[in-house]
């Protein structure tokens, strides 16, 4: 019988994780898909509710899977408040770091992300982008306008994969 994936240290949980997204991925292609066209009223609780379950167990310090596998959108915002803090002009912080993707957004122009250390601590963590600080977003309003980068975060972050399967469960459709 397979283990628990919270019970998991995090090495492990990183290794199974790619293989059961993708083993779920079909499923939660088709919950998504109805959860789109008539999402439930209790959607956005009960996924805060399962977010807040799943990070009493989730010590992100020892994943930082996103971090080291996928860029955050950086906005005008985040770039002109990181670039202060690095004392850096917007400009040479875009130049040094950013490159716009296929959909007109600034992100890293490398994996992982120039700011992780090898203790999977941010340098920048008090000046980080916005999406990095309300990653993996399961907590989000609105939780039914996601569901694409919900999915895909699924494969990247354990926690992400946790919320997911249990919503399945909570609020079968």
């Amino acid at each position: 019988m397979e283990e628990e994936p919270l019970k998991e240290d995090m090495p492990t949980r990183l290794q199974h994780l790619r293989q059961r997204a993708k083993n779920d991925k079909r499923a939660n292609k088709k919950y998504f898909q109805k959860l789109r066209k008539k999402p439930p009223r209790q959607l956005d609780a009960t996924v805060a509710q399962l977010h807040d379950e799943v990070f009493e167990h989730t010590d992100c310090l020892q994943c930082a899977n996103c971090c080291k596998s996928a860029s955050p959108i950086f906005r005008d915002r985040d770039i002109e408040r990181i670039a202060s803090h690095l004392k850096m002009r917007p400009a040479e912080f875009v130049s040094q770091y950013l490159h716009l993707d296929d959909e007109g957004d600034y992100v890293l122009n490398e994996t992982p992300c120039p700011f992780l250390g090898g203790d999977n601590y941010c340098s920048i963590y008090e000046y980080r982008p916005k999406a990095c600080a309300e990653y993996p977003h399961t907590n989000h309003k609105g939780f039914h306008q996601i569901l694409d980068l919900t999915l895909k975060n699924t494969t990247i972050c354990p926690a992400a994969y946790e919320v997911v399967k249990r919503l399945r469960e909570a609020l079968p459709v």
